[in-house]
């Protein structure tokens, strides 16, 4: 099976709201069916700033997931609440599967990064996390591989640990630069850090 007619999980990023129009064209021009998942941005931050216990704090980002996954439907994508590969470009409304499941630990330390891994990790495919940096850093150099955890500022600190644990091979693009998501969803070299114990 080609790289292309393989199903993917990518997240999109709060960060590139202002940009949901390009993010979406650029997805929806490699043909791949790809799972979106949505991320918290503006929503989530204001439930940051609400000093609320760890499990209301959880449940309530995750509410924030879900309206920005809306957002993203609002611009001609289907939704579903259905953890499934995709037969297209669909979008991920979270949070009714992760109320059932609750698979993982209430905590800030696990955002939107770790729950899109978490659903790669469950559809056996791999994850292409968009954010408004190139990759991860350490000393201001781009870190191009990384294949043991490591602290940064750039993914939650659940996220490093966790794919590697379960083998999801996790590449961190610049979803603000149109031909990397490009590149990263056909599978070819791109600017950016890939999370894997595989090189």
């Amino acid at each position: 099976m080609s790289t292309l007619s393989m199903p993917l999980v990518v997240k999109v990023g709060g960060s590139l709201f202002d940009r949901t129009d390009a993010v979406i064209g650029a997805i929806r021009a490699t043909g791949r069916a790809v799972l979106l998942i949505p991320g918290g941005g503006r929503f989530a931050d204001f439930v940051r700033r609400l000093n609320l216990s760890d499990t209301a704090g959880h449940w309530m980002a995750i509410a924030a997931m879900e309206q920005y996954g809306w957002y993203l439907a609002s611009h001609g994508i289907p939704a579903t609440a259905v953890i499934a590969h995709p037969a297209m470009v669909t979008v991920l409304l979270p949070y009714c599967a992760l109320r059932d499941l609750d698979p993982l630990p209430h905590s800030w330390d696990v955002t939107s990064d770790t729950i899109a891994a978490w659903v790669a990790a469950r559809l056996g495919t791999e994850l292409v996390l968009l954010k408004s940096v190139d990759g991860i850093h350490r000393h201001r150099t781009l870190i191009e591989r990384v294949d043991a955890p490591c602290p940064c500022d750039e993914v939650d600190p659940t996220l490093i640990p966790f794919v590697l644990e379960h083998g999801v091979r996790t590449t961190v693009v610049n979803g603000r630069i149109d031909e990397r998501i490009r590149d990263a969803l056909a599978g070819l070299p791109v600017r950016g850090t890939v999370i894997d114990t595989r090189f």
